[in-house]
């Protein structure tokens, strides 16, 4: 498979190497210094594009994917107000599109049981649910995207909260999310059910950027060939098919 690198910084590292040691081709990476390769010919020429760049220039990033007929596979976080708009104009190019806001499949595991957790405890209602998260402090969106990932699968499922909110001083029907920003902490994710009688935690920790990148090859493998919108959920369903 012929890849493209958008953003190459440690993540776009990370990624070259493990896709690098499962057979597959970096034919480009580009970064800050040569974003008009987004626009050539040799880009038209790769399988998958996968982005991990910054909120501000993703959104443009994507759109010449789209327009260039190239798959991509994104880890981006920070943008998803505009993201309808994102889904809508991969739709109207017959792109391919896939965002997971982390790639790691510990995470995704992780995502599937919070969602296990979260319907148990739905009847349980003497336990309050919160939420933290810890990332290093170049990380620059607060809450992460995947802790909002978290908390809207909480606040869908859990019929006692209507939204989340990105404090510690909430409403009952709110699930709050705190953020901590400490030196080179790559991510790690909790959630906390609370009675007067005990608690109950969930925790995910990352201990390198190894994991995401892993994961985001295994998407982009995926995604070779593909149209239309897809999510982490479709790759594990693919691997659990196998």
């Amino acid at each position: 498979m012929k890849l493209a690198i958008i953003g190459y910084g440690r993540m776009g590292h990370e990624i070259e190497a493990i896709a690098v040691k499962r057979g597959h081709e970096v034919v480009l990476t580009i970064d800050k210094d040569n974003m008009q390769d987004l626009e050539s010919e040799k880009f038209k020429t790769v399988d998958v594009a996968i982005e991990f760049t910054f909120p501000e220039s993703a959104v443009g990033d994507y759109l010449k994917c789209f327009k260039a007929g190239v798959p991509v596979v994104t880890g981006t976080t920070g943008w998803l107000d505009q993201r309808p708009m994102v889904e809508d104009e991969c739709r109207k190019q017959n792109g391919g599109f896939l965002y997971a806001s982390n790639f790691s499949l510990g995470v995704n595991l992780f995502f599937e049981l919070n969602r296990k957790l979260a319907e148990m405890m739905s009847s349980f209602p003497d336990y309050s649910v919160r939420m933290n998260e810890i990332h290093h402090i170049h990380k620059l969106d607060a809450p992460s995207g995947t802790a909002i990932t978290l908390g809207e699968d909480i606040v869908k499922i859990n019929p006692r909260l209507d939204k989340w909110v990105k404090t510690a001083d909430c409403q009952p029907n709110e699930l709050p999310i705190t953020s901590e920003r400490v030196g080179e902490v790559p991510g790690t994710h909790e959630v906390f059910y609370r009675s007067e009688a005990d608690e109950i935690t969930i925790r995910h920790e990352a201990f390198n950027r190894k994991g995401f990148a892993l994961g985001a090859v295994v998407a982009a493998e995926f995604m070779a060939g593909k149209r239309g919108i897809y999510s982490m959920k479709d790759v594990f369903d693919s691997i659990l098919k196998h």
